[in-house]
């Protein structure tokens, strides 16, 4: 079975999961919709026979897509999708489903009214190590959990309004508090504290923290921590997960798993590629209907959403938020 392809969006996770595509036995990019034709035009250059398009109706009244990417910053979310369902299209949406509450609620309605293969860019679920993690925490009690998104800011403006991006929180570490939930269970309680600190003072009309810390009650009765910023300069980071149970501890980032008990201390450094595995769980759910390997959907997504939401709230009104799942 060939599969055509939209990808909506122009911006390096659209050539990411553009690049991979292409790769793929009998899968097409056919279509690359932008914010203007040329960025549009541009992008499909890349993809043999892709055409570039800078309106939605247009490219998929003129071309028959099996699938669509969206790969749009947070606060262009909403109409894309309700379009897409209302036509029937399967979708893959890249995180944050969007800025607050208000629009993914909507659409979780929508796919609950009108069910289609769909998936969410959560792609840190489908790395080998978090599903040795899963495996080692079945049956294991979490007694806590630090986590930690540190980093510069990005060099996009939309990124440093509120209404843009969420914030950090919601734009960024999201991936590590939908690790948590995945790795340890749902989260029923958040409190945060957000400041302004440096990255005000580098750029203009900079509306988000850049530094913030939320702990979250689990319904497990673990607790975790989850601590980000944005103030550190080009090419300094940590990115990670860290739990800890009565058998030891399992680190965990990107690149790599160390795990330390009294009996054993092991670290697996495996150069798989969530990307990929994640368009293949998705591509398989196109051609057969099984959505056994999408590692995540929009409902979940949603819950993953509430808590970075709630973070925000809480940030806020300097008050705990309760969550309700």
């Amino acid at each position: 079975m060939d599969l055509n392809i939209g990808i909506i969006g122009t911006g390096w996770f659209s050539k990411v999961h553009g690049d991979i595509l292409a790769g793929m036995d009998r899968v097409r990019v056919a279509a690359v919709l932008g914010t203007s034709e040329a960025k549009a035009e541009a992008m499909a250059v890349r993809y043999p026979g892709a055409r570039g398009y800078a309106g939605l109706t247009e490219m998929l009244d003129r071309e028959k897509l099996d699938a669509v990417y969206i790969c749009v910053p947070p606060m262009a979310h909403g109409e894309i999708e309700s379009v897409l369902i209302e036509r029937g299209i399967p979708f893959l949406v890249e995180k944050p489903i969007g800025t607050n509450m208000d629009i993914p609620t909507e659409i979780s309605g929508k796919l609950q009214s009108k069910p289609l293969v769909h998936a969410v860019g959560y792609h840190f679920r489908y790395k080998a190590t978090i599903q040795m993690m899963k495996e080692r925490m079945a049956g294991q009690t979490l007694a806590m959990a630090l986590g930690t998104w540190m980093g510069d800011m990005p060099q996009v403006s939309w990124w440093r309004r509120q209404e843009g991006s969420g914030g950090q929180f919601i734009e960024q570490t999201t991936h590590i508090v939908d690790l948590l939930r995945y790795l340890a269970g749902e989260v029923e309680e958040v409190y945060a504290s957000y400041a302004n600190r440096i990255v005000h003072t580098q750029f203009e009309q900079v509306g988000v923290p850049d530094v913030g810390t939320v702990t979250l009650k689990l319904r497990s009765g673990a607790i975790a921590n989850i601590s980000n910023t944005c103030a550190l300069p080009g090419g300094v980071g940590e990115v990670g997960l860290k739990l800890y149970t009565g058998s030891g501890m399992l680190h965990w980032n990107p690149d790599r798993l160390d795990i330390v008990g009294t009996e054993e201390s092991t670290s697996y450094k495996l150069g798989d590629n969530p990307y990929l595995k994640e368009n293949e769980a998705f591509i398989h759910a196109l051609r057969t209907g099984d959505t056994s390997g999408i590692l995540s959907d929009y409902a979940d997504a949603l819950k993953t959403q509430r808590v970075t939401c709630a973070a925000l709230e809480s940030a806020s009104t300097g008050k705990p938020v309760k969550i309700e799942n």
